[in-house]
């Protein structure tokens, strides 16, 4: 089971940016082979979240934006991501309930909104997020608005 703290992007050692970075890339761009700016200065403005072990390894993230950043209305999470070795124990879950958990004790009157990608759409929806309008293409791959309901 893996431990969550969020931190400022400020509070950031170069330690955990690099790792944020290195999970993120090999996620995102290499196993998913979508070749995309993954460092769209979104993240100087984020809180981070990052889920270690008890040898303090980064297996899993996301970030956590106020409104404005992301989407106009909404404050947001985004960059979900958990490492290949924990997927199917459950931690993808744990990050995003810990996520929406600081997500509402930082922004309290601000509902959440993510870009989720479709094929997991199912794991949003069990934790109270509704999809909103029509599937779209991020980067080549199958997305959906969704908003936390609760």
């Amino acid at each position: 089971m893996l431990s969550y703290i969020t931190k400022k992007f400020q509070d950031l050692s170069l330690e955990e940016l690099y790792a944020i970075l290195q999970l993120r890339q090999a996620i995102f761009i290499v196993e998913q082979t979508c070749p995309y700016l993954d460092c769209d200065d979104k993240d100087q403005k984020s809180c981070h979240v990052l889920g270690k072990d008890d040898s303090g390894r980064l297996l899993s993230y996301c970030r956590i934006l106020e409104k404005g950043i992301s989407y106009e209305n909404y404050s947001s999470i985004g960059r979900v991501v958990t490492s290949e070795p924990i997927r199917g124990t459950g931690e993808g879950r744990r990050l995003m309930n810990y996520a929406i958990s600081e997500t509402l004790r930082l922004y309290p009157q601000e509902k959440i909104k993510i870009s989720a990608q479709c094929y997991i759409s199912n794991l949003y929806e069990s934790l109270g997020f509704v999809k909103v309008g029509e599937e779209y293409m991020e980067d080549d791959i199958p997305h959906i608005a969704m908003i936390f309901m609760g």
